[in-house]
């Protein structure tokens, strides 16, 4: 090798001594970029054939994929994992919220976008939904939340598959007003939809509630719950109010920490209430130095709804509700 460069560098003699250097210098320039090109080509790759199809959509008002300090050392650390635990309902129930606030603690990495694996990707297979996850270090927790889980039939059965051991959250809400959420949200899509009151009843007049509404439907939560205790006992399942994330969001916080064994990190100190908002905020998102609120798509104001209707809801969901307090042992105090 080196006879080889020898030669290479074997400048006449008969030059004069400074072109003889500025040769030299040209013919080690050229060596040093061919030899730093030539690496950058067979270290940047090309992506390989056959690769995992990409990612789902962020959902509206998530943010990007955060980055955490260690990951941005070193990138590519750490392994990709199944869950450990997941967020699995309800639909505005305020899941977007607790699982922003979770990603502040460094033992938790989320993915943000909701993978919808065991509703509508299951036959994608588990090395699709695992290539989704981000890359945890030895200690920390691997998190998703997809909340149409909870009233998704086959999700039970189809988690259990993966592990019996996933821890499961559920936040939950006043199925009214989760019911009028969930409306609201609706007629932000598509404003010509029909009213409120309209979509309850399958008939006003005999106050025949339309239970195969979403809306209404979601709201049945022993119903669900039911289902999903045929495959994991209740103490593998974590009953978060969405009332309480909102009034007390370091408080339930503490709860899910606990459940999760982790440290109890997210304190008070991490939040601040938005007035504007009506709910809390996160006093510096993880991998900013910024505050953070959740986007424009929540918090939004409800539209008014006969209070008549509001009082036949409240009615109609009683007794399941009291049901749902003697399943979980909690009573969320919403009538």
């Amino acid at each position: 090798m080196g006879q080889r460069l020898n030669r290479c560098l074997d400048v006449p003699v008969s030059l004069p001594p400074l072109r003889r250097r500025l040769l030299l210098l040209l013919i080690m320039l050229f060596l040093w970029l061919y030899m730093f090109y030539s690496c950058a080509g067979s270290c940047a790759g090309l992506p390989a054939r056959g690769s995992p199809a990409p990612p789902p959509p962020r959902e509206p008002g998530a943010p990007e994929e955060p980055r955490s300090p260690i990951s941005s050392f070193a990138s590519g650390a750490g392994t990709k994992r199944l869950p450990q635990a997941i967020i699995i309902g309800v639909k505005k129930g305020g899941t977007r919220a607790l699982l922003e606030f979770l990603r502040v603690h460094p033992d938790v990495r989320a993915v943000g976008a909701e993978p919808h694996f065991f509703d509508r990707n299951y036959e994608r297979g588990l090395a699709w939904y695992r290539d989704l996850m981000p890359r945890t270090l030895e200690g920390q927790i691997t998190m998703e939340k997809t909340p149409s889980y909870f009233v998704t039939k086959e999700a039970p059965a189809r988690i259990s598959s993966m592990s019996k051991g996933t821890k499961l959250i559920v936040v939950v809400r006043d199925p009214v007003t989760r019911a009028i959420s969930d409306y609201t949200q609706t007629l932000s899509k598509k404003p010509d939809i029909p009213t409120f009151e309209s979509l309850t009843f399958k008939n006003r007049t005999t106050g025949l509630i339309d239970t195969s509404w979403s809306a209404i439907q979601i709201g049945i939560y022993a119903k669900h719950l039911e289902n999903w205790l045929l495959y994991f006992p209740i103490g593998q399942i974590l009953f978060v109010s969405g009332e309480r994330l909102i009034s007390d969001p370091a408080g339930e916080l503490g709860r899910v920490q606990d459940f999760l064994g982790l440290k109890r990190i997210i304190t008070d100190k991490h939040f601040y209430f938005n007035k504007t908002k009506g709910f809390p905020c996160l006093k510096k998102a993880e991998g900013s130095s910024k505050p953070h609120c959740l986007g424009k798509t929540k918090g939004r104001t409800h539209p008014d709804i006969d209070q008549e209707v509001v009082q036949r809801l409240r009615d109609f969901y009683r007794p399941f509700n009291m049901k749902f307090y003697q399943m979980t042992g909690q009573d969320f105090g919403w009538d």
